[in-house]
């Protein structure tokens, strides 16, 4: 089965998604991130395939998250680490990981903890907003149109959907010509079947 490709969709939740196809490159960033980087340590433990391996550790190499680094001259050997691209990622795998504990991890209990070197107590991961601190939920945010947006693909009903909501909450001018984009495909923007 062929999978779309979510690069050209206007949300950025769709391009980061893109890169993670599947599960294997996020448990394979989260190896790296903890600190396991070479090839034969990655194959032996998510137990993956070699082919399927590098073509992930290829792929995360090429969009700029992850970077060789030779660690031995003779014979040749190199470990993958993360580059501030990939080490940006960490928050995300963290928000992940507290999800999958809370709905998954049993009777046991979480599978790890995360500990916070400066203040040396476990912790969990909190989204909170930049400016007031408060944590940010699904009921006290909202989307509004950002320059970058577009109707087409993959936003056919969300693009407008997000404009609307921004004409009735924000009337300041910036906010007006980023709805009008999402109300607007772009010319020769490709458009999903029966567009």
């Amino acid at each position: 089965m062929t999978r779309t490709p979510l690069a050209d969709v206007a949300c950025s939740i769709a391009r980061a998604t893109d890169l993670f196809c599947d599960a294997w490159t996020a448990l394979i960033m989260r190896d790296v991130l903890t600190g396991i980087g070479r090839f034969d340590e990655l194959a032996r433990d998510l137990g993956i395939s070699r082919k399927v391996l590098t073509a992930r550790l290829s792929r995360l190499v090429e969009e700029g998250v992850l970077a060789r680094e030779r660690y031995q001259e003779r014979p040749p050997r190199e470990r993958y680490i993360a580059t501030e691209k990939g080490r940006e990622l960490y928050p995300v795998l963290l928000a992940l990981m507290d999800w999958g504990d809370r709905w998954y991890a049993g009777e046991a209990g979480p599978p790890a903890r995360i500990h916070h070197l400066t203040c040396d107590r476990d912790t969990a991961m909190v989204a909170a907003c930049a400016h007031c601190g408060e944590r940010l939920t699904a009921d006290n945010t909202t989307q509004l149109p950002g320059p970058g947006g577009r109707t087409g693909p993959g936003t056919e009903v969300i693009g407008p959907f997000i404009a609307s909501r921004a004409a009735q909450q924000t009337p300041d001018a910036t906010a007006s010509n980023n709805a009008l984009q999402w109300e607007r495909p772009l010319q020769g923007a490709r458009r999903g079947p029966g567009g």
